[in-house]
């Protein structure tokens, strides 16, 4: 998880996307960011995802070999100035922790792997800072190696954001895969795209748009070749389309596809990339496609700077979280309140003083009763399940998984294998959930009293609260809470005493 609000010199965006790899290294001045470095290459990591799901060892060593070059960009950058994001190869993988493992062993930075909304939302935020700040709304679409995003948005906002299985690579995989191009292979492509495009062109019709904008390799390189046909300026649009399919048939195979634009290391994805994008446009109805050369990378160095100056996305979403399940806001306020001064009092102890720590807690605390809005029965699984479920914008899904496991932590039973899941970090989660639930059963009264200033002493898997003499046995129900946490607390081997 990213580190909070701090200024760096120098920040860094790497993209590992499912077709390509990219790396933007970047100044930031002022609020805006100054490009000092780009790379890209070819690593094809979903041509590595087998039928059952797995990322082969030759695709991690491919992808190995790639952040080794990346690597040295980035070194000695601090935590916090470098962002690494995965998409769709990684979402699909069910060995990703394998490569992420290696991958931040190898780069000294944290790995998220985003969803493909959360990837939806970081285009647009790419796209929308690369391009003139017109008024209306705007269609982007990045046709990726793996999925395809839609967002319609308005200035910097995105309005709707949806993510596609298809792309570049698996359809490759699916209908190209010995390099042969027909027209009856190139219909089922086309098929399969169009198919994918019922869910979610009606959404994105009712909205509309006044300009549309693509922003993959794909997009540009379909532009580029129509622009090479003498029919374009580096546009997509309707005549050159067909121009351009029909000239593909003619070749009928990958490698001869030899057009200004399409460099020789995109001619095999090339004839998927087209029959996607012909389906968009024909889904759609549309006409034109300018090219951005803005997109998730920049989106995510844009992210990280908003990050840091204070104006995180992750807080708006966890706002909005509250208001759609009628948070009790007073009440979540008491508890994060008493959460981080607890933390202040035990965190150097228990060695809680990374910023995500802070963040992880608070979060925690102000969305813990999100679940009441389900059931009261079980509402802590209820809120856990919604969180890890949703799509929550400006959040990892490591960052969701590790929020999710706060809130299902917080009263009753605390799952202790799911904390091992997480390993080394698993301790100190489980410590941040001890923290929080202290702070909810401080509070359990809701405000109607006045509560006494506590001690508290840390030890490595104990906690030892001491109130104002009397006090406890003035306050039955608080005892009583405290006794039966204790109870709690002693099935994950952890002593809490209370005098």
């Amino acid at each position: 998880m990213p580190q909070a609000a701090k200024q760096f010199p120098l920040i860094a965006a790497i993209d590992l996307g499912s077709n390509s790899f990219h790396i933007v290294l970047a100044k930031a001045e002022h609020g805006e960011i100054r490009i000092l470095e780009r790379l890209g290459e070819k690593v094809q990591l979903a041509a590595g995802i087998d039928e059952q799901r797995l990322l082969s060892e030759e695709a991690i060593q491919r992808g190995l070999d790639c952040l080794s070059r990346f690597g040295q960009l980035i070194q000695g950058l601090p935590q916090g100035a470098v962002r690494i994001v995965g998409t769709n190869a990684l979402r699909e993988a069910r060995n990703r922790s394998e490569f992420i493992r290696r991958a931040e062993a190898l780069l000294g930075h944290p790995v998220e792997v985003i969803s493909g909304r959360e990837e939806a939302r970081l285009i647009y935020l790419g796209v929308s800072h690369s391009i003139a700040d017109t008024p209306g709304k705007r269609l982007v679409v990045d046709i990726g190696g793996g999925s395809t995003e839609f967002i319609v948005g308005q200035r910097f906002e995105p309005l709707l954001r949806e993510s596609l299985q298809m792309g570049c690579v698996s359809f490759t995989q699916r209908y190209f895969k010995d390099g042969k191009i027909t027209p009856a292979r190139y219909a089922q492509a086309y098929t399969a795209a169009r198919l994918e495009l019922m869910a979610i062109e009606q959404g994105l019709q009712r909205l509309g748009w006044q300009e549309a904008v693509g922003a993959s390799g794909t997009i540009r390189a379909v532009g580029l070749a129509i622009k090479a046909g003498g029919l374009g300026n580096g546009e997509i649009n309707v005549e050159g389309l067909a121009w351009l399919k029909r000239k593909v048939f003619k070749l009928g195979e990958a490698d001869k596809l030899d057009l200004d634009g399409i460099k020789p290391d995109r001619r095999q994805i090339f004839p998927a990339g087209l029959a996607i994008a012909e389906a968009v446009f024909d889904a759609l109805d549309l006409q034109r496609m300018d090219h951005s050369e803005g997109a998730l990378r920049e989106g995510v160095l844009y992210d990280l700077l908003g990050r840091h100056h204070h104006e995180d996305v992750r807080e708006r979403t966890l706002g909005a979280l509250m208001e759609r399940y009628h948070v009790d806001v007073q009440q979540a306020a008491r508890v994060e309140a008493k959460a981080l001064q607890a933390l202040e009092k035990v965190g150097e102890t228990w060695k809680l003083d990374d910023d995500w720590h802070r963040d992880l807690l608070q979060w925690g605390a102000r969305v813990h009763e999100i679940g009441l809005d389900i059931a009261h029965y079980h509402y802590h699984k209820h809120g856990a399940y919604l969180i890890e479920h949703s799509d929550l914008a400006g959040f990892s899904r490591k960052d969701q998984l590790m929020l999710a496991l706060l809130v299902r932590g917080h009263r009753r039973n605390i799952p202790r294998d799911k904390f091992a899941e997480f390993g080394d970090e698993g301790v100190k989660l489980q410590r941040l959930c001890v923290l929080l639930r202290f702070a909810i059963l401080f509070h359990h009264i809701r405000g109607a009293q006045e509560m006494p200033k506590v001690q508290m002493q840390a030890g490595p898997q104990s906690l030892d609260l001491t109130f104002p003499a009397g006090w406890l046995e003035a306050n039955p129900l608080t005892q009583a809470d405290f006794d039966q946490e204790a109870e709690w607390l002693t099935r994950i081997g952890f002593s809490l005493t209370m005098r």
